[in-house]
């Protein structure tokens, strides 16, 4: 069975910093092209970052280019987003999840809040 687990959320004022890790377990995830979600309150989950099974190429919602990098450790198995510089507007719950197993469950993700 496919799992994702993500932990790292928290809570930040604006300009500060969180790493997300994301666990994944049921697939073999070295040859998966991996994603980071979020979703904001009463809003729809959109796409943040990409990151294909070797590395390369990755890909960012314009909303998060230049703050946010997103890697993996293909020995560990597991999917990080850093967060830099965050601001109110990345206040989300945030997921990750492999782009081309789309009726994978999803996890619970895990929350950030960004706020003075």
């Amino acid at each position: 069975q496919v799992r994702f687990v993500e932990s790292g959320g928290g809570s930040v004022q604006p300009g500060g910093s969180l790493k997300l890790s994301c666990a994944v377990s049921g697939i073999t995830f070295s040859t998966y092209t991996m994603a980071w979600y979020r979703q904001a309150p009463g809003k729809q989950r959109e796409f943040v970052a990409f990151m294909q099974s070797d590395g390369k190429p990755t890909d960012y919602d314009d909303s998060v280019k230049g703050r946010f990098t997103i890697s993996r450790d293909n020995a560990k198995n597991v999917l990080y987003l850093q967060m830099d510089r965050l601001k109110p507007e990345d206040t989300a719950v945030y997921f990750c999840h492999s782009l081309s197993r789309a009726s994978d469950p999803w996890g619970q993700g895990t929350q950030v809040i960004v706020s003075s």
